[in-house]
């Protein structure tokens, strides 16, 4: 990513030079850099405020509260995950810290769950179904509150940045389903192996 950022610099400056733009670009340059720091000022104010909300969901059980009322979904979209597994208990809170924000929260108990999929899986080379799911779910990013973009809009001077809510759970509503849905598909096609041939291949 540096050398593409380097390039364009470079190529920048040489059209510049050519265009007799040059004085031009360098004010761009300052221009640019001067409202970066701006952005990022005003970025870091919101994003605290905001994740001092969501460490206060939190705390206040919010995030449990939610992941309780997933429990049911969740074992609907991890049948080959025993019903009374944790596992299902960190898979609807690692959904719920997603939904919120807790990106922090959220991975670790990510982790978790996956590392409890791990030892349900059969073949230990490869990745199970439940666990390819999951990253799915996790890929497709669903938010209730997309804080950074927010953030984002507000520090370029929008004049309602949180008329994005509604966009953004539309849009990552429907990759979250896709997501799902394609990784259930996938398994049909590519169903998994039997124990007796992961043995045989071991």
């Amino acid at each position: 990513m540096n050398y593409i950022w380097y390039f364009l610099i470079v190529i920048s400056i040489v059209f510049g030079a050519i265009n007799g733009t040059l004085g031009e670009v360098a004010k761009a340059i300052f221009t640019g850099t001067e409202l970066a720091v701006k952005i990022v000022l005003t970025l870091l104010g919101i994003m605290t405020f905001w994740l001092g909300i969501m460490k206060i969901a939190e705390k206040s059980g919010i995030v449990e509260f939610l992941s309780k009322l997933l429990n049911p979904v969740a074992r609907k979209i991890f049948p080959e995950i025993p019903k009374d597994s944790p596992i299902i208990g960190d898979v609807a809170m690692n959904f719920s810290a997603n939904a919120l924000g807790l990106a922090n929260a959220a991975t670790p108990i990510g982790i978790k769950a996956i590392e409890g999929m791990q030892q349900l899986n059969k073949d230990k080379n490869s990745a199970s179904d439940p666990m390819c799911t999951l990253l799915a779910m996790n890929t497709a990013g669903f938010q209730l509150i997309p804080a950074t973009v927010i953030a984002i809009l507000a520090a370029n001077g929008a004049e309602n940045p949180t008329e994005i809510i509604l966009p953004t759970l539309i849009v990552t509503s429907t990759a979250f389903v896709s997501a799902i849905l394609i990784a259930k598909l996938l398994k049909r096609i590519f169903p998994p192996q039997k124990e007796s041939e992961v043995t045989n291949a071991d």
